[in-house]
């Protein structure tokens, strides 16, 4: 697994750090969010997520906003520019995956299939 993600990783071709892209695809899926929020879900302490989203912001890929809720809260959200970086990144390892899963047969495919079922299963009762 972690040579398999290690390998989408490099197709990614993103610019991006690994740390950069999985909180880009953080605030992608769960956006607007709030810093405390993305270091939670993440792992990392605030610091690490301040520096990882000044870095975003900075090559123009997230924004920060005030929450209207609570003004010393900063939310961020992704960019269109940083949403279609994150597309592209998809496109590329999805490409990848197919060419190398079409080298299987179905029976291979079936026990990726059920491999699959069980991870999403372990990382579920982790949330």
């Amino acid at each position: 697994m972690t040579r398999l993600n290690r390998r989408l990783r490099q197709q990614a071709e993103s610019g991006l750090s690994a740390s950069g892209e999985s909180a880009l695809a953080t605030i992608g899926r769960h956006g607007p969010i709030s810093l405390g929020e993305l270091a939670a879900h993440e792992r990392v302490k605030p610091p690490s997520v301040t520096t990882m989203v000044t870095t975003l912001e900075a090559q123009g890929l997230v924004t920060r906003s005030v929450d209207a809720a609570d003004r010393r809260v900063s939310l961020v959200a992704v960019t269109p520019r940083g949403r279609l970086r994150l597309q592209r990144s998809r496109n590329r390892k999805t490409a990848y995956l197919t060419s190398r899963l079409a080298g299987l047969d179905d029976l291979q495919l079936q026990v990726l299939t059920d491999a699959a079922a069980i991870l999403e299963r372990l990382l579920e009762e982790e949330r």
